[in-house]
């Protein structure tokens, strides 16, 4: 009877390492897959002054439009928290669409293979961006699932395995996404 007490005991315990040690590494995946986002905010931070200083020579009286990117950047640059980070690059995102938008404006921009290479660049970048948003989102799922399933959910707390912040768009965003496009002829 001693011997099936303690085999019950050391089953439990190789379980709870085992269910322990995934958490971690779930834990683990969650935290690159935020790096990579990092990663690719960083070459879209670094991309972006090339951008302002190649409209700024064609339409130097937008001056408001140049800094409001320029103070986007520097905001986003500095966000710490998932939270943070995604209303920040929101802006960014707006602030910068603003800008290319100006391409349209100025014929001899649009024209610029300078300012045609920045946003080739800057769109392969954003493609990298929205994968590694979604691995990030992707990994999240499956650590905050995991840590909410039983048995995990009676210790994943106070062992510090606590509910992780998907990377999300936001409701502005959100808004236009879910809206139909139009199309006319």
């Amino acid at each position: 009877m001693g011997w099936v007490v303690l085999g019950l005991i050391a089953a439990l315990a190789v379980y709870l390492v085992m269910t322990y040690n995934g958490l971690v590494a779930m834990r683990q995946r969650v935290g690159q897959a935020f790096a990579d986002i990092d990663v690719q905010l960083k070459q879209r931070h670094d991309l972006i002054p090339n951008l302002v200083e190649t409209v700024k020579g064609y339409a130097t009286h937008e001056k408001s439009t140049l800094d409001a990117v320029i103070a986007a950047r520097n905001a986003a640059q500095g966000a710490g928290s998932v939270h943070d980070k995604a209303a920040a690059e929101q802006q960014l995102s707006g602030a910068v669409g603003r800008l290319l938008a100006l391409g349209e404006a100025y014929p001899d921009l649009k024209a610029s293979a300078n300012f045609q290479q920045l946003q080739v660049d800057l769109g392969h970048v954003e493609d990298k961006l929205a994968a590694a948003r979604r691995f990030f989102n992707n990994a999240v799922s499956e650590f905050n699932a995991a840590i909410q399933a039983f048995p995990a959910v009676l210790f994943a707390p106070q062992m510090g395995f606590t509910q992780r912040e998907f990377f999300d768009v936001g409701e502005t965003v959100r808004g236009q996404i879910e809206v139909a496009p139009t199309v006319k002829f």
